[in-house]
């Protein structure tokens, strides 16, 4: 017959080990998320446009890069720290995202590629496709 010793104080250590573990994982998946941004976008949809609109705030319009290729619409650029002196600071909490981002859009066939336009205002990017003229069925006379 074995004898089995029951030590508290290990099980106890072990689960602070592992309480450790899922602590650090945890906050390593926080400064990832910090590290990388993807701004919130809006899409609508009219008769004769589509509006795209893209909260960027702190992000330079020099920094916005927009361009069409291929029926793909995309949106990158860079929100850069505003003072090299917050870089050295050690935060409690930072919840302002900053560095590149990176955004992609299919747009439809009816989208004008050569009818684009952007215009940053307050932190808020704004791009206007126009809609191609659609293509009407057009009756064809008979005649005899």
């Amino acid at each position: 017959m074995s004898i089995f010793h029951n030590e508290p104080w290990i099980q106890l250590h072990d689960f602070g080990r592992e309480m450790d573990r899922l602590m650090q994982a945890r906050k390593q998946q926080q400064v990832a998320a910090a590290s990388a941004w993807t701004p919130a976008v809006d899409i609508h949809e009219a008769d004769d446009h589509y509006r795209l609109t893209m909260d960027i705030p702190g992000v330079a319009p020099e920094g916005i890069q927009v361009s069409m290729e291929d029926g793909v619409l995309e949106i990158s650029g860079e929100r850069k720290t505003v003072d090299a002196e917050n870089e050295k600071r050690d935060y409690s909490r930072r919840e302002r995202f900053q560095g590149a981002f990176r955004r992609s859009f299919k747009l439809p066939e009816t989208a004008d590629d050569t009818e684009i336009s952007a215009a940053t205002s307050h932190g808020v990017l704004e791009v206007v496709i126009k809609k191609r003229a659609a293509l009407q069925p057009r009756r064809i006379p008979v005649t005899h």
